[in-house]
């Protein structure tokens, strides 16, 4: 797959350099599937020192996003976007493949 089936928006790819920056050690947000959560799967969050050797890193200005390649098969053509509203902040994924969502947007079913 390429660069290009995961896609940051400009909003999200400003807070993964200011978090990321704000921790000196750490290079790259990590964003993973796991299997879990109310509808089935779920969205994990970490920061990370070096991509793994399947990693697909995703680069937009400053902001650098890890992704593997298990996880990768269901995030295929998704977005990664950061909402900041009176609701909260939040990165939420915007994913084509996901057929139910929660109603918290962290968990998901295909």
């Amino acid at each position: 797959m390429t660069e290009n089936s995961v896609t940051l928006s400009e909003s999200a790819a400003k807070r993964i350099a200011e978090i990321v920056g704000a921790d000196a050690g750490k290079q790259a947000l990590r964003v993973s599937v796991e299997g879990g959560g109310c509808s089935g799967f779920s969205y994990k969050f970490d920061l990370a020192d070096a991509p793994a050797e399947d990693d697909l890193v995703i680069s937009k200005g400053e902001a650098k996003v890890l992704i593997d390649s298990l996880s990768l098969v269901y995030m295929a053509g998704s977005e990664i976007d950061f909402v900041d509203n009176l609701l909260g902040q939040s990165f939420q994924i915007k994913n084509p493949n996901a057929v139910a969502s929660c109603g918290c947007g962290t968990s998901f079913s295909i």
